[in-house]
């Protein structure tokens, strides 16, 4: 037999449920008034599944949504060349930089894992059911460009901007004026506003002979650093580490 503390706390549960599914609270009145224990329970089952089925659902269409190369995800990231400055790995793998909007510069040689965490961590915000962008920076910057062409590109922005998360992957690919000038708007727009995640080969100093413009790279530093944490990566590529023509 159920006790009466157990029955309330149960209540409280399937209120809290119906709460989560934006339902009213008349089935917690209908519990009270006329429902058996063993009834109580069946309709916290079943609302437990339907909010479970929901979250799943959810987390499909943001994992769909992101635009994430390949699946990778943080389980057996070898993480010993990578130096966190004033992070802990918590911070990442708890997406508490995202919740926070802070920005991560990823940097290193090719080949040491910065893609791969970039993903890694915008895979798990997806879990957690935050909204996940990724991006090329070549692929952004097309994109951009011919959607202004098209007379779109505020529908691209909105779309980008719903994002909690932004992930800009190969940041070193040189554009021109025009996409310099477009990408800067994208920084600008996240500052303060959503996290970052940025991967690159290239030191500060030689950003301004990637956008052409020493003024305009100095601007997106000084957004992405303010609030802002730079993970150094070291060691050998993997790929040329495990490459079959090396092997041979």
């Amino acid at each position: 037999m159920m006790a009466a503390k157990e029955r309330e706390a149960l209540r409280d549960e399937i209120s809290a449920l119906c709460k989560r599914l934006i339902l009213s609270q008349r089935a917690v009145e209908l519990c009270a008034q006329e429902a058996t224990p063993r009834q109580e329970e069946f309709l916290h089952r079943v609302l437990s599944e339907e909010v479970e089925n929901r979250e799943r659902s959810r987390r499909t269409r943001l994992m769909n949504r992101a635009g994430f190369p390949v699946y990778k995800t943080l389980e057996g990231y070898e993480r010993h060349g990578v130096k966190l400055a004033s992070l802990e790995w918590s911070d990442l793998t708890d997406a508490l930089f995202v919740r926070a909007k802070r920005n991560l510069v990823l940097y290193g040689p090719v080949g040491t894992g910065k893609t791969h965490l970039a993903t890694a961590l915008g895979v798990r915000a997806c879990e957690l059911g935050m909204a996940v962008r990724f991006f090329t920076v070549a692929d952004l910057v097309m994109r951009l460009s011919e959607a202004k062409k098209a007379g779109t590109l505020e529908r691209l922005s909105k779309d980008i901007s719903r994002a909690d998360l932004l992930i800009l992957d190969e940041w070193g690919y040189v554009v021109d004026r025009e996409g310099s000038q477009l990408l800067f708007r994208v920084i600008a727009d996240s500052y303060e506003s959503r996290s970052l995640v940025i991967t690159t080969n290239l030191e500060f100093s030689k950003w301004g002979s990637v956008f052409t413009d020493d003024q305009m790279a100095a601007a997106m530093i000084d957004r992405l650093a303010h609030h802002g944490h730079l993970l150094l990566f070291e060691g050998e590529s993997y790929r040329m580490k495990h490459a079959l023509m090396k092997q041979r």
